[in-house]
């Protein structure tokens, strides 16, 4: 019984205690009514949360309906909000599904925050993970993306990873639970749902006993990567040093019978937040035995000197200047992720983009780009302008806080004319035109 099966799993990995008080994320799909139900049968004592992100009309306020009326007829406590997920997307210069991810789980630990909440219970299963496994295998990861969804995370718990899709949803029909089907999920435009539809079904006809088969190679991989872990842990001690808050990795003290770019790659990745193309390009560094180029993470800087790699936070006057090279596809620089594709004005479908998104005529530019910090003496000419204009007179203008003024890039040319004040406006001298043949597109991806 799924029931049983559910209070075993939370016991095995410990994911709740005597007193624990939990915080169900409920959307009104049927993984986490059937959740809602589970914890409403058990013995934790639970409230819950429920997001409407305005994306979905007239569905979303009828989920929101939903939840409120199942809660009720738990006698649960429940938390609604909506959020106008697109403004916020626009004014950060987020995905949608990124902010709406950021504005849920802010609102959960403000709710735990409040209420004393001791865990939050997220409705992913099985599925749920082995689709995450192909996803991150696509978009190239090491071992500890292949790992699926964690069972836990600080205070956030995922109960039903025991469970299959399938399973669940027999549940909710046989105990005549009440959910609903979020229309995008029939979707193929996210790269889940092209998995979920296309890829696994035909998986499966491969063999019938696929999500098994996954699941346990799933659970060996992440035990994999709990062993790689502690072995980590042990060499960290031996080749770190630590001065106040600055961070030397002496690579010379790696034994050279391990795979020492792997070892780079684990120190750099788990510890200080760096992904695997900067990881990659400070390791060709240190093979080349330059010195002093820097490479950024979210709220890290690394550079190399004579075979150490040397890291610090993050300050808020460090330039966070990147060179951005033709060839580049993908580049770190400050909290944001920045996509480079390359296009002919053949695949331009349109010319009006979102403000994290800039097409420019890349037979304009000079390489190599540079994404830095703005400063003072910066000028551009905002599009549509014909005269140049300070960047700080553009934000005064723009009422920007002082805080966003610390976080603005700028996107600068090799002649060292500003290209684009990140996520606010393009430079009129590098706009798209009539006689334009070639774009660059920018895609900012905030971390």
């Amino acid at each position: 019984m799924l029931l049983d099966r559910f209070r075993h799993y939370i016991k095995e990995n410990e994911l709740l205690e005597d007193g624990d008080r939990v915080l169900l994320a409920v959307s009104g799909g049927v993984d986490s009514m059937v959740m809602l139900s589970l914890f409403a049968g058990s013995e934790w004592p639970a409230a819950v949360a429920h997001c409407n992100f305005q994306l979905r009309g007239e569905e979303g306020d009828q989920d929101t309906e939903l939840v409120k009326r199942e809660a009720e007829r738990y006698g649960l406590e429940c938390y609604t909000r909506n959020f106008d997920t697109k403004e916020e997307a626009e004014h950060t210069g987020e995905s949608i599904q990124m902010a709406a991810r950021r504005l849920r789980y802010d609102w959960f630990a403000e709710l735990s925050r409040e209420h004393g909440y001791t865990a939050i219970a997220i409705a992913h299963q099985a599925d749920d993970s082995i689709e995450t496994f192909f996803i991150n295998l696509f978009r190239g990861t090491g071992l500890r993306g292949l790992t699926g969804i964690s069972v836990t995370r600080g205070r956030i718990i995922r109960p039903l990873l025991f469970a299959t899709r399938h399973e669940i949803t027999d549940y909710a029909l046989t105990n005549k639970i009440g959910y609903r089907e979020d229309s995008s999920n029939r979707s193929t435009k996210y790269l889940r749902n092209k998995i979920r539809l296309g890829l696994v079904p035909r998986l499966r006809e491969v063999n019938p006993r696929f999500t098994d088969i996954m699941r346990r190679n799933v659970d060996r991989l992440t035990q994999t990567q709990t062993f790689i872990d502690a072995g980590i842990g042990r060499i960290r001690t031996e080749v770190e040093s630590r001065k106040g808050d600055t961070v030397t990795i002496d690579t010379e003290k790696i034994d050279p019978s391990f795979p020492v770019g792997f070892v780079i790659y684990e120190l750099l990745s788990s510890g200080y937040g760096f992904k695997g193309d900067v990881i990659d390009q400070i390791t060709s560094v240190l093979e080349k035995g330059w010195s002093g180029k820097r490479f950024y993470s979210r709220d890290h800087v690394a550079y190399t000197d004579r075979g150490r790699i040397i890291i610090e936070p993050v300050t808020a006057d460090d330039p966070c200047e990147v060179s951005v090279e033709e060839r580049a596809h993908k580049v770190y620089a400050g909290n944001s992720v920045y996509h480079l594709e390359h296009l002919d004005i053949d695949h331009i479908d349109t010319l009006s983009t979102p403000e994290n998104v800039v097409l420019v005529d890349a037979d304009s530019l000079a390489y190599p780009l540079v994404l830095r910090r703005w400063r003072e003496g910066d000028r551009f000419v905002p599009i549509g302008m014909t005269g140049s204009k300070k960047v700080s007179d553009y934000l005064v203008d723009a009422k920007v806080s002082r805080p966003e003024k610390q976080r603005q890039f700028v996107l600068v040319n090799g002649d060292g004319e500003v290209v684009w004040l990140v996520g606010r406006r393009l430079d009129d001298r590098f706009k798209i035109t009539p006689q334009t043949e070639n774009v660059l597109k920018i895609i900012r991806e905030i971390l």
